[in-house]
């Protein structure tokens, strides 16, 4: 993977990963009111690809109590949750994790990302998939990485296969999208220190 990232504890006890055009932060409390606007502005378009989202999410309490349990499932190990920031100005771009973390003989994750439409593009989220991958491997110890794209989303399997994901095949129905079930087209990449 030619990105090199580099981990760097910030003053808030949140993780910074930075990149060369990005760079990722997890969410603190103080960040509620920029994802808020990240979610608004992009609503049509990230519910496109999204589960159905509940009463309150386009709150400001509905981010703040998103940004707790995304400290929780960090605590417990199931989940890692960044934003995508520009480093040239500082700005929240999207928003990347890894989720379902499963341990034992597995050590394997999910990864899913949303971009601010206006910023598709331009690079920024095979970047951050990038980086992302590299801390799963390299810092949370994962043997594999796996994603799940709606076959029309040609984009973002573009992404994913840019940054070495192959293709296993199509998983029928797997995963409500809106209130609908839809197919998805399976990726996954493994651990070159592990092949």
């Amino acid at each position: 993977m030619p990105v090199t990232a580099k981990l760097l504890p910030t003053s808030d006890t949140a993780d910074l990963i930075e990149g060369s055009d990005i760079f990722l932060k997890e969410f603190i409390d103080k960040d509620a009111v920029e994802l808020l606007h990240l979610q608004i502005e992009n609503k049509e378009f990230f519910e496109q690809f999204s589960m159905r989202r509940p009463n309150g999410f386009y709150t400001v309490q509905g981010q703040e109590e998103r940004i707790r349990s995304f400290r929780r499932d960090k605590e417990k190990d199931v989940s890692y949750n960044f934003g995508i920031y520009s480093s040239s100005e500082n700005q929240l771009l999207g928003t990347i994790n890894l989720f379902q973390i499963l341990r034992g003989s597995l050590q394997s994750a999910f990864i899913g990302y949303f971009m601010d439409r206006k910023q598709n593009g331009k690079g920024y989220t095979s970047e951050a998939v990038k980086i992302l991958i590299e801390y799963g491997f390299k810092e949370l110890k994962l043997h594999r990485i796996e994603a799940g794209v709606m076959p029309h989303n040609t984009a973002s399997i573009r992404v994913l296969e840019k940054a070495g994901f192959h293709k296993e095949g199509i998983a029928r129905k797997s995963v409500n999208i809106n209130g609908k079930w839809e197919d998805h087209q399976v990726l996954a990449i493994i651990n070159p220190a592990h092949e």
